[in-house]
């Protein structure tokens, strides 16, 4: 069975969650260097307003490089995607993206979460309503491969931002970069 949206579902571009834990607060969609400019210039031509964040940096002592940046969400509490377009309905029932056809490469990606062994995630309301997608998945694994690719920290150390996005009352730490590794 390939993956397609479910009907009146645009629950990955609501809902964003704590990665890897809620002190390092709500994560945004991944964008890679090279996509940050692109998503910039998209969201200045609609006039809305996009918080772009680093999300992974490294460094070999000094301040970290980001490897990559975060979309952050529209809402105060860093959910909903600023992309996403209330008053027109997408193909598949739901919320419709502005920029569907320059979406950056996590989303085109979705819901692949794991290329080997292939895991999808489960909170993908296809996923969860139709079981594991057996086939259809080469463009998103294509996605998936270029970000792990311009990802790869190897021996550095490796730095997160820390978003300082929640929801009230959860133990969300402050904004900037946090050490993980090295």
């Amino acid at each position: 069975m390939d993956f397609a949206c479910v009907e009146g579902c645009s629950d990955c571009c609501v809902s964003r969650e704590y990665y890897p834990d809620a002190r390092f607060g709500k994560v945004g969609v991944l964008l890679m260097p090279s996509e940050v400019g692109a998503v910039s210039r998209l969201a200045a031509r609609a006039g809305i307003r996009a918080r772009i964040l680093p999300r992974v940096g490294v460094s070999d002592g000094g301040p970290p490089e980001a490897l990559a940046y975060q979309l952050m969400g529209r809402d105060p509490n860093g959910d909903t995607c600023p992309f996403l377009d209330a008053s027109r309905e997408s193909p598949h029932g739901g919320s419709a993206c502005s920029i569907y056809g320059d979406r950056p490469l996590a989303c085109r990606a979705y819901p692949l979460e794991s290329a080997d062994p292939p895991r999808l995630d489960a909170k993908c309301r296809f996923c969860r309503e139709r079981g594991p997608a057996a086939g259809g998945l080469d463009a998103e694994a294509r996605a998936l491969a270029g970000i792990a690719a311009a990802t790869d920290p190897g021996r550095r150390a490796v730095w997160r931002y820390a978003t300082g996005v929640g929801e009230p009352g959860d133990r969300v730490g402050p904004e900037g970069w946090v050490r993980v590794r090295g």
